[in-house]
This record gives C-alpha cells, structure tokens and sequence, in this order.
C-alpha cells in the first residue's frame, strides 16, 4: 500500500480546508466503498479525512412534514425508523448488504459514490429528497448526473439529506446472489397527488422511470403495469445481467415494490 496521511477532522470547516487543500484526498465516511476500491487499487488517496468526529453529522430529525438524515448516520439507525412517512426509507436501510456493512455504511458515502448498484441512491430519488452540503442544497433531480458522478464539487462535503414525508412507499430489489448488490431495484412513492418511481441497478445511474410514474399517478396498483414493458435500450448490459433480462426484471421489480407500498401503514 502506498504512503498516506490520515486525519481525523475535528468539524466541517477542518474537513472542508483539507479536501480544499489537496486534489488526492478522499473523505472516509463508513468506508464501505473507499476501502474495497482502494485495496483493487482502483483509487490512491494521498490523505484520508475521517469526518465520524464531527458533531452532529450522524444525528436523525424527524419534523412534521420532513426526515432529515444526516450524512454520517448509519443504515442501521435509519433501518430503525418508526415513522410512517418513512417506512420505505427504513425498509431499504434494512435490506442493505448486512448486519457488517449496516452498521458501518452511512447514506452520505453512499450517495455521493452515486454506485448504479446501490440501494440509497433509488431513496433518495425516489422520495424527490434534498442533498444538503456544506455550500447548498441539491434536489434530487439534479444530484445524481452519471456513474459514479454526482452534482458535488471536489471540495463539496455532504452534511445531511431532507426527506419528505409521504403517504406510503415501497421499495424491492433483485439481488445479485454472490454480492447482494442491485441488479435492478425500484422505489415506488405515493405523494397522493402523483407518484414518483425510480430505478436502480438499470442504468449507469440512478433515474426516475416517468412513463411508469404517469401510469401509477392514474392507478397505482400493479394492474396498471399489465401491457407495461421496457425496452432495453441504454440498460446495463454485463456478466451479471443482460439488458434483455434487465428490462424483464424492471416492470417485475415495481410491481413488487407496489406490493410492499400497500403492506406499509398510511
């Protein structure tokens, strides 16, 4: 392993002037996809910014109207959510990777490597969530750009993610059988008024599949995905799964996160 420095910050504005201070550093949040990365020397960092002693940045707010997570928070804790505006959030935390990676993975680090095999990122858009960073606040809409890319800037740190509240959401995903990470997952979210759902796993990234959420907005109820079919142009297509067998999966994959919207308590 080459040389490094390692430190651990003391507050955001600490963090912020390390990052800003050099091209090579990353941010150690849970470290669930630096260390792996880093071990098939797919990055090098030359100084490593561990942010878990920062104040504040694991803490969870629940309001009337929103749940806001901030980035250090761990899947397990969010997994623990009481709240029914936040089942489906809770309901995917629970289901990542396991006990291990859920108590050591946080949303921040997840959503900022933007994996197209990750579960959070289909959350966060899903539920039209807000980024909050040290600068601003980024919608979900226009947080997640590519793969592995997302709308921050080198020296732009996460601090917290705003969640709305919803009537009801759900959320299912079909498991590669050796990883366990996504091969194709869907987040279905009723904000009574319209309907939003997204797709992981599909694509290079993250995307909101908006011929499905116009049909669910009229009917949401797996009967309206009868003829529903998707075509497998611009799907991933690797030794994990064809794009063929993507496309198959997709429709299968929102009529079973349909199915678990309507088991959760409104």
């Amino acid at each position: 392993m080459h040389a490094f420095d390692y430190i651990r910050a003391a507050s955001l504005a600490e963090a912020e002037r390390l990052l800003g201070s050099d091209p090579e550093a990353k941010l150690l949040a849970g470290g669930q996809t630096l260390l792996p990365a880093w071990k098939h020397g797919l990055n090098a960092p030359s100084l490593l910014i561990d942010l878990q002693d920062i104040g504040g940045l694991s803490e969870l707010s629940i309001e009337r109207d929103t749940i806001t997570v901030g980035a250090m928070a761990r899947h397990a804790k969010v997994a623990r959510l009481e709240d029914s505006g936040a089942t489906g959030l809770a309901m995917l935390a629970a289901g990542i990777a396991d006990p291990q990676v859920r108590n050591l993975g946080t949303i921040g680090g997840s959503i900022a490597n933007n994996d197209p095999a990750a579960d959070y990122p289909a959350a966060v858009l899903g539920l039209n969530a807000t980024v909050i960073t040290n600068r601003r606040a980024i919608a979900a809409d226009r947080f997640f750009t590519d793969l592995f890319s997302t709308a921050l800037e080198p020296d732009e740190i996460i601090v917290a993610v705003r969640f709305p509240k919803v009537l009801r959401a759900g959320y299912f995903k079909v498991a590669n059988p050796a990883s366990g990470y996504v091969t194709v997952g869907a987040f279905v979210a009723d904000f009574g008024d319209h309907v939003r759902v997204a797709i992981n796993g599909a694509r290079t990234c993250v995307y909101r599949d908006e011929a499905c959420e116009r049909l669910l907005s009229e009917d949401l109820s797996t009967d309206a995905l009868h003829d529903y079919a998707v075509a497998p142009d611009n799907l991933n297509d690797d030794l994990h799964a064809s794009a063929n067998y993507r496309a198959h999966l997709i429709p299968r994959a929102i009529a079973r996160a349909i199915q678990r919207l309507n088991e959760t308590p409104s």
